[in-house]
């Protein structure tokens, strides 16, 4: 399936669109608390587990939002933004974009 941030696909016209399509994914307190506690890898301001687990928790929202695109009979997502909240000592990242049919 082709995810891309842009509203079209170059190459491709799209046929139909099916829909909003989002996907999140919530990172919580205790994930904060278990880095803060074995942080050893920073180095010039940057944590590798840091990233790793923001990494992780993008990338399950992009499956979800792909998943949910499927659903609908759509090919590709077009126009998807992601999104990085905190919301009570949680982190959330949120996918979402529009599910089209690319002809």
């Amino acid at each position: 399936m082709i995810i891309t941030t842009t509203p079209n696909v170059e190459g491709h016209q799209i046929s139909d669109y099916k829909g909003i399509v989002t996907g999140e994914a919530i990172l919580g307190a205790n994930v904060f608390r278990d880095l803060f506690a074995g942080i050893t890898d920073v180095i010039g301001g940057r944590s590798g587990a840091y990233e790793q687990e923001l990494g992780r928790a993008r990338e399950t929202a992009l499956a979800e939002m792909e998943e949910r695109a499927l659903g609908l009979g759509a090919n590709a997502v077009v126009g998807v933004d992601l999104d990085y909240e905190v919301i009570n000592n949680m982190l959330m990242v949120s996918a979402s974009g529009t599910a089209v049919v690319l002809g």
